[in-house]
């Protein structure tokens, strides 16, 4: 009896897991206008865990879309040793899905480009990423689909503001750097935690990449690990941090390129709630709870209060 309970409801919360990744990409493509009709979507497969989740939704979405389109998968074999080269071709026909394997000696070139213990991701991304653009004109491709996720989105956000001096993440739709793509991030609203669990309910058959693997310093790395534990230690921050993404106030901030602060003059009207400077800031007991502010952080802001 006891058995049966427990089977029944790890199906309800596989289920409802799946309904949720569904949901959120959902919205995400609603939100930013991701697919449109007649679009030739060129989704990129790495083998991991995100690509494969990817994958997996929009093909199920797919079947009661409003729009029609068509999903081609591509891979990019970069000729690293010991790859398994017949798992993808082997799964994505099993799928009956169109699909393309494109073979490029990518890993040759960054072995002979970059010295024993040094970073490869920056030279690889970007052979990659040409090899990639130029696989999506071929085909025809409409928009390209990446499977990049929330935590993602934070982490470059984080990196860039630590070390590059910029308040800038990535973005869940716009144009590549050429100006000939459209690229597309359906997951931009979906934790990685649930796709872990995800990829472990579907048995996907995850190709671990061999040439960055062995780099555990890099600085995204590092802006992993803190977001990690900052989720574990204060529930709700990063989904605080996410939406702060998504409620940007120019005018708050520093940046003259995107607000005309030399402009304001005296009996202008107000401004996103003017300045409150000498005021309180306004938050409620729910919004420290939301943040991951810990309890002497809010019995200081119920003393002050």
């Amino acid at each position: 009896m006891h058995y049966l309970i427990g089977s029944k409801l790890k199906v309800y919360n596989q289920n409802k897991l799946h309904k949720r990744l569904r949901r959120q990409v959902g919205e995400a493509i609603a939100d930013y206008n991701m697919i449109e009709e007649g679009d030739r979507i060129m989704v990129c497969l790495s083998g991991g865990k995100d690509s494969y989740t990817l994958l997996d939704i929009l093909i199920n979405l797919k079947l009661s879309a409003p729009v029609n389109f068509e999903l081609i998968a591509v891979n990019l074999d970069q000729k690293q040793p010991g790859f398994p080269e017949h798992i993808l071709p082997e799964y994505l026909t099993k799928l009956g899905i169109e699909y393309k394997i494109v073979e490029e000696n990518t890993y040759g070139i960054v072995k002979e480009k970059i010295p024993e213990g040094k970073t490869t991701c920056s030279l690889c991304s970007r052979l990659r990423r040409g090899i990639l653009y130029r696989t999506a004109t071929e085909l025809g491709a409409t928009k390209i689909a990446l499977g990049h996720h929330r935590d993602d989105i934070l982490e470059t956000l984080f990196l860039n503001m630590f070390y590059g001096g910029k308040m800038k993440a990535m973005p869940p739709k716009l144009m590549n750097d050429t100006g000939e793509h459209i690229i597309i991030r359906p997951l931009a609203y979906c934790k990685e935690k649930d796709i872990e669990k995800y990829a472990e309910i579907k048995q996907f058959p995850i190709i671990p990449c061999n040439l960055c693997g062995s780099q555990p310093n890099l600085q995204r790395q590092v802006i992993k690990e803190m977001l990690k534990e900052w989720d574990k230690k204060f529930p709700g921050r990063i989904e605080t941090m996410f939406t702060a993404t998504q409620n940007i106030v120019p005018s708050h901030l520093c940046d003259t390129k995107l607000f005309d602060f030399k402009a304001i003059k005296k009996g202008d009207n107000v401004i996103n709630g003017g300045d409150i400077a000498f005021d309180k800031e306004e938050f409620t007991a729910a919004s420290f709870d939301a943040s991951g502010i810990d309890e002497q952080d809010i019995i200081l802001w119920k003393e002050v209060n």
